[in-house]
């Protein structure tokens, strides 16, 4: 799965590359999850940074495709029956390759747009642990194992493009499908110090979704 993330990227930055306007692009993301019968779920603020290619399609539309790192994560709190912990974290990084689609009118200084932007990623990072807890390791190492690593989803947005080189935007994001697959961990069990905790995110944790703010310069 990892190679069809590659290809994909390698074959849509190499096409796009051709006839598109070069950039880099950086920012903030916000990300939570949600928790079944749990309302003590909060945001983690990481960020994301990569390259972008800017092509600009006529009567207002652009795709604009980029190749980004960007980590999304999660504070669920203290989901463990008989953890003990204060916070319990979920942190994931991604090399991705979203697809902006673009519309706005030139107004010559200026340039307001929406935008949908699906994307596709692989999971290339992780960092999951139970914070005041003794438990943490072994945790970190089953969330390892059980984590999904292709992650796929859209974002919806809107920004603002100046004298045609910078780009601010803003957008919801949200995953598609599952954050853990059925598979439990290397052994198919998670160890007995975090069966509860486990078996807790196995089958209530849905996948991330939140706000991302992005700065771009074109070339």
């Amino acid at each position: 799965m990892k190679r069809i993330v590659i290809v994909i990227a390698a074959a849509l930055l190499a096409s796009v590359n051709a006839f598109a306007q070069p950039g880099i692009i950086a920012g903030l993301t916000s990300s939570t999850t949600s928790v079944k019968d749990m309302e003590a779920v909060k945001s983690i603020n990481t960020y994301h940074a990569g390259v972008t290619f800017k092509a600009n399609l006529g009567l207002g539309f652009a795709i604009q495709p980029s190749l980004i790192y960007q980590v999304k994560g999660s504070n669920l709190g203290d989901i463990g029956k008989d953890t003990k912990a204060e916070d319990f974290q979920l942190k994931t990084g991604f090399i991705e390759v979203p697809v902006q689609l673009q519309w706005g009118p030139d107004l010559l200084a200026f340039r307001p747009y929406l935008f949908a932007e699906p994307f596709i990623g692989y999971a290339v990072s992780s960092d999951d642990k139970i914070l005041g807890s003794g438990e943490s390791g072994a945790f970190k190492t089953w969330a390892q194992n059980a984590k999904t690593k292709i992650e796929y989803g859209i974002g919806l947005g809107a920004g603002v493009e100046i004298i045609k080189h910078f780009q601010l935007s803003a957008q919801y994001f949200s995953n598609f499908g599952k954050l853990f697959t059925e598979t439990t961990g290397a052994d198919g069990k998670p160890s007995t110090e975090i069966a509860d905790v486990a078996g807790t995110v196995s089958e209530g944790v849905k996948n991330f979704q939140g706000i991302k703010v992005s700065l771009a310069f074109i070339f």
